[in-house]
Order: C-alpha cells, then sequence, then structure tokens
C-alpha cells in the first residue's frame, strides 16, 4: 500500500499535464479509494484535511482582501516604497527583512508566510518583479530567522538535542541563528544576482503616484500605475488592482490598526492568526460598509481546494508507511559524515510534502549516534534543521498555498508550475548545501 501511494502520487502530478485536470479534486477522489483499498474508513481519511490550513489561509486572505478593497494595502505599497527610496533592488529586499524579523521574533512560520505573501506578491504585482523571486526572497527571509533563540526550530533543536544527550556548547543559540542568517543571506544574494541579469528584478527606481488629499482621495488609481525608470530601460508597472479606489485616512487608519492588532496578538500572545484574520476581515467590512460578498468572493477557494486535497492524500500517504518506505531506500552504510548526508537527503525528501517540524523532529534522535562518531553536534543540528526548511518553498505544503492564494489568479496556474519545479530542484540541492555549509562545523 505504502508503494501504491507513492505511485498514485507520481500519476496525479503526471496527469497536471492533461488541459483541465484539477489535481486537489484528483488528490481527495485518490484519498478516498486509497482508503478503500487500504482498508482506512472515509471518516479516518477525512481527519487527514488541515482543518487548521483551511482558517489560516481563509483568514488572512480576507482580511487581506479587505485591505485591498478598501485601498489601504495599495498605500502601504507606496509607502514602502518611498521608504526605499525608489530602489528596486531594495523593494524586493523588503519581504526579505520583514518575514526575517517575524520569525526571528517568534512567530510561527505559518503566520509569518501569510503575513509576507500578500506584502511579496503585491510588490511583484506593481512593479514587475517575478513573482517567483519575490515569493523565494520572502520565504528565504522566514528561513533566516527560524533558528533565533526565540523561533520554534531554535527552541525546538535545543530542547531535542539536550533530551537526546547532543551536547551542545553554550554558544549554540548565536550559532544557530548566526547559521540560519548566514544561508538566508546566500540564497539571497545568489536570486538578486540571477535575478537583476535575467530581467526577473527589474533595474533603476521606481515613482508611485502621489496620494491626492482633500475630497479627491477616493478617486480611483489611473490605470497606468507607477513608472519604473533606470538608465535606458523605462517600463510600466502593473497595479494588483487598477481601479482600487485611494483609501481616506480615516479608513487607513482603522485597516492598519486592524494589521498591526492581528500580528501584535498572533506574535505576542500566540493566538491562531486565521481565525485574527477573519475576526479583523469582519470588522472592517461591518466598519467600512465593504459589499456584501466581496471579501468573500475573493478568498482563492481553489488554492484551498488543491492544497487542501494534496494534504488530506499525503497524511494517509504517512499513515500508510510511505515516507518511511523512502527513506529506507536512502539508507546506506558510510562514514558518519557520509550518514550525515544521507540524513539531510531524508529530511529533505521528507519535508518537501510533509511538515518540515514534524520531519526533523522525526529525524533528530538518528543523530547522536553519529556525534558519537565524530560530526559535530552543532553542525549536525544545523545541517538536519535547514536541510528540512529549505525545500518548504513548493506548492504542496502550507507555505506554497499561502503564496498561491496572495498571488492573482491569472498568475497562480504559472506560479504552481515554477514553485514546483523550484521545489524538486531544491530537493537535490538544499540538503547537499545544508550539509557541506555546516556539517563540519
Amino acid at each position: 500500500m505504502a508503494t501504491l501511494s507513492i505511485l498514485i502520487l507520481i500519476v496525479l502530478f503526471t496527469a497536471t499535464l492533461v488541459p483541465g485536470f484539477d489535481l486537489g479534486l484528483a488528490a481527495l477522489s485518490a484519498a478516498f479509494l486509497l482508503g478503500l483499498v487500504s482498508g482506512v474508513p472515509a471518516d479516518e481519511v477525512t481527519k487527514f484535511f488541515p482543518g487548521d490550513f483551511f482558517v489560516l489561509i481563509v483568514g488572512v486572505t480576507a482580511l487581506f482582501a479587505a485591505a485591498q478593497l478598501n485601498g489601504t494595502l495599495d498605500w502601504l505599497l507606496d509607502l514602502l516604497l518611498r521608504l526605499v527610496g525608489g530602489r528596486l533592488v531594495l523593494i524586493v529586499l523588503v519581504p526579505f527583512v520583514v518575514g526575517a524579523v517575524l520569525t526571528a521574533l517568534g512567530t510561527l512560520p505559518a503566520a509569518a508566510t501569510a503575513i509576507v505573501s500578500p506584502i511579496a506578491l503585491g510588490l511583484a504585482a506593481r512593479y514587475r518583479i517575478s513573482p517567483l523571486v519575490a515569493a523565494v526572497l520572502g520565504i528565504t527571509g522566514i528561513i533566516s530567522g527560524l533558528l533565533s533563540p526565540l523561533a520554534v526550530y531554535g527552541v525546538t533543536a535545543r530542547e531535542l538535542s539536550t533530551r537526546l544527550g547532543v551536547g551542545l556548547p553554550g554558544s549554540a543559540p548565536v550559532t544557530f541563528l548566526l547559521g540560519g542568517l548566514l544561508t538566508g543571506l546566500v540564497v539571497c544574494a545568489a536570486w538578486l544576482v540571477v535575478g537583476t541579469r535575467v530581467g526577473a528584478v527589474p533595474r533603476g527606481r521606481a515613482a508611485a503616484a502621489p496620494v491626492p488629499a482633500g475630497p479627491d482621495a477616493a478617486a480611483p488609481e489611473p490605470e497606468h500605475g507607477p513608472r519604473v525608470s533606470g538608465g535606458a530601460e523605462t517600463a510600466t508597472a502593473v497595479a494588483a488592482e487598477p481601479k482600487t479606489p485611494r483609501a481616506r485616512p480615516g479608513v487607513r487608519a482603522l485597516t492598519v490598526l486592524c494589521l498591526l492588532t492581528v500580528v501584535v496578538l498572533s506574535v505576542g500572545f500566540d493566538l491562531n492568526v486565521g481565525y485574527l484574520g477573519l475576526t479583523a476581515a469582519l470588522v472592517l467590512q461591518v466598519a467600512l460598509r465593504l459589499p456584501a460578498g466581496a471579501i468573500v468572493s475573493r478568498i482563492p477557494w481553489n488554492v484551498v481546494l488543491l492544497i487542501g486535497g494534496l494534504l488530506t492524500y499525503v497524511g494517509l500517504m504517512q499513515r500508510l508507511g510511505a515516507f518511511k518506505k523512502i527513506s529506507d531506500l536512502l539508507q546506506v552504510e558510510g562514514a558518519p559524515w557520509l550518514s550525515l548526508l544521507v540524513l539531510c537527503y531524508i529530511a529533505g525528501v521528507t519535508s518537501f510534502a510533509a511538515s518540515s517540524i514534524a520531519v526533523f523532529v522525526t529525524v533528530m534522535p538518528l543523530l547522536p549516534p553519529l556525534v558519537t562518531d565524530g560530526v559535530s553536534p552543532v553542525g549536525g543540528v544545523l545541517a538536519l534543521a535547514l536541510a528540512s526548511v529549505l525545500v518548504d518553498i513548493n506548492p504542496l505544503g502550507i507555505t506554497g498555498g499561502l503564496i498561491l492564494g496572495a498571488a492573482e489568479p491569472s498568475m497562480r496556474p504559472r506560479l504552481f508550475r515554477h514553485l514546483l519545479a523550484y521545489g524538486s530542484a531544491s530537493i537535490i540541492v538544499a540538503p547537499a548545501f545544508a550539509w557541506l555549509a555546516f556539517g563540519w562545523w
């Protein structure tokens, strides 16, 4: 049954080449049929549906839909543009910095992704930045802060190491943080270099249209959007919502207050960001008298179905032992350093479609024997942690679902393919990079 589930997953992804094939519907049907064959009742299969993901993506996208409908999101993007002096390279770095700060302060990765994705994709749509580049830099920033002493991975790494008898030096928390930041900066620099050369990141400066004041504040934005200029190149950026009205000061104040409240309560008090987003969206809809159904119609239900169906099927695969089978196929005998590389690949392959923190916790108990044989404890933990999270930028998990949900509907199919290609390539590159960079520390 484990082998059959792997083969079916391959068939499902191959079938996406057929026009009109809906992967979300097919994944749910496949989970049901595979459950019948393997003796797993339908109600057990239903338990694999990620209800927490449903609330998360619906709540956050509803909040940002309200902010976009009343014009505040466009105002915030213009404000970010002015803060960085219109330099397009710095605009691209805004999601990276925001993501790193959020997770370094203890924000859960999913909550940070929910906050960063609309910012990254909004900037990409306005200034002709590649959506893939914007998304990757935002999520890379989130990964950069994951190993801070306050972050979930940093805390988990220290607690697991202590419980498993992996002797960590007193400087380990700082080393973990520096390792994560170094990795993020390397990935960020590589993407910026490649992106500017191939045109995925425009050069020069961008100038936003001035925000009108007084009675004309509610006038619609010009459809041509902001101008982008640099050297001999001049382009017109495409606004995400060209006919969105300008937000009045009172509307902006209320919307920003709601956004900040969601961030503070989710980060500082560990409240569910999905439910917070739903509540804030409801407040904005009632207070600002937004059109009935306008917010709900902008929630990306097709993305919810896609990721919900896939995660349901992946949950059944885990129940049937598919990922353990994959891990067993990857295990080889060798030197401790080589064995660490194998563990990194096990973590990377499994994390591609499963929870990264769950994979990290599962793989960590395999590390102590390698430390006993000479592997660096700090380097081993860093390599396993980063091998687990660097493959997260793919459309099969919550991270990818939140990215797709923040993108414009017209760009989602292409972005899905790009994320899948990047995620597939990261399975090969990321574990080896983490092993080479930190295995010897």
